[in-house]
């Protein structure tokens, strides 16, 4: 039922909700979703439909990556993901976890690559222009040991 309600709100042709809800409530457009959404399925078996020991369908991989989506979008609990989308905290976990390591996966080299001197500069200039001078250099010092910092903090 939870998948029919989540098909039948933001995916269907008959959509509850409109294109603007659809980008507030993911935080993304459509395509971007689409975008990750196939590149789950294809890489790792664990977005795909599959049928539980009792011969049920599983969870949708819509409802998977909606889930962990969510989680990471709003910062929410995986227990409260069992009110709106019927899926256990741990089962939520390891949504999340293979949903992690699959975009890592997928678009590590793209994406995740290390900083050069000329992408530090572009993003000094970008930050500067919009009011925090300095921002980046901050980070470098972010691992620093402060003798009088808290031992649970350290």
């Amino acid at each position: 039922m939870t998948h029919a309600n989540l098909m039948n709100n933001y995916f269907d042709p008959n959509l509850v909700y409109t294109v603007e809800d659809f980008r507030h409530r993911f935080r993304m457009r459509r395509h971007v979703f689409e975008r990750l959404f196939c590149d789950a399925q294809q890489v790792n078996s664990y977005f795909r439909q599959k049928r539980d020991r009792a011969g049920r369908p599983s969870f949708s991989p819509h409802q998977k990556v909606t889930v962990a989506l969510r989680m990471m979008t709003y910062g929410s609990s995986a227990d409260s993901m069992d009110e709106t989308h019927g899926m256990s905290e741990s089962t939520c976990l390891d949504t999340l976890e293979e949903f992690c390591d699959t975009i890592v996966q997928v678009y590590k080299d793209e994406y995740l690559c290390e900083l050069n001197q000329e992408d530090l500069n572009w993003l000094l200039r970008k930050v500067e222009d919009r009011g925090f001078p300095g921002m980046i250099r901050s980070l470098d010092f972010m691992h620093w040991d402060w003798k009088n910092c808290l031992t649970g903090w350290q």
